[in-house]
């Protein structure tokens, strides 16, 4: 997703990491229990796993990301109204990169003159399902995240 954002911050693309909770935590991250304890976390996200993009970190109770549909790991864009016109429940770089590309493209045709209409999409996009790596990320947050997505049989 770094990648992904320096690659569009020339086209006027901003991109922000929203830090809500530890989707599995353990006894290296456990829930959050302090505002102190949560800004830690999420300046250890920033620093151990290279996150590049400004991260905002979301209120102790958790009020954006309910606000946002409480997925563990979703994207939007929004457009410069405020306007939510893309949503994913998983955050995929080549979803994003396509919506990007395309609402990108119709801002160029609006400001060409077109006049556009807009209309609902839904669609089914598929994401790399690496396990492995899955579980290595898991293991940042201790074994005992780990034993837990085991024993949840997920």
């Amino acid at each position: 997703m770094n990648a992904l954002a320096e690659r569009f911050a020339p086209r006027d693309v901003g991109s922000y990491f929203v830090y809500t909770h530890e989707a599995h935590p353990g006894e290296n991250y456990p829930h959050h229990t302090s505002w102190e304890q949560k800004l830690r976390h999420a300046r250890d996200l920033r620093d151990k796993l290279g996150v590049s993009r400004t991260i905002l970190v979301d209120s102790l109770d958790g009020a954006c990301h309910r606000a946002y549909g409480s997925m563990p790991n979703m994207s939007w864009i929004f457009n410069r109204r405020g306007v939510p016109v893309y949503k994913s429940d998983w955050t995929d770089a080549a979803s994003l990169e396509n919506a990007l590309l395309y609402f990108l493209d119709v801002l160029a045709r609006r400001r060409a003159g077109e006049r556009l209409a807009p209309f609902r999409v839904q669609r089914l996009d598929y994401r790399n399902h690496d396990r492995d790596a899955f579980y290595r990320g898991l293991e940042r947050a201790g074994r005992k995240a780990v034993e837990e997505f085991k024993t949840a049989g997920l």
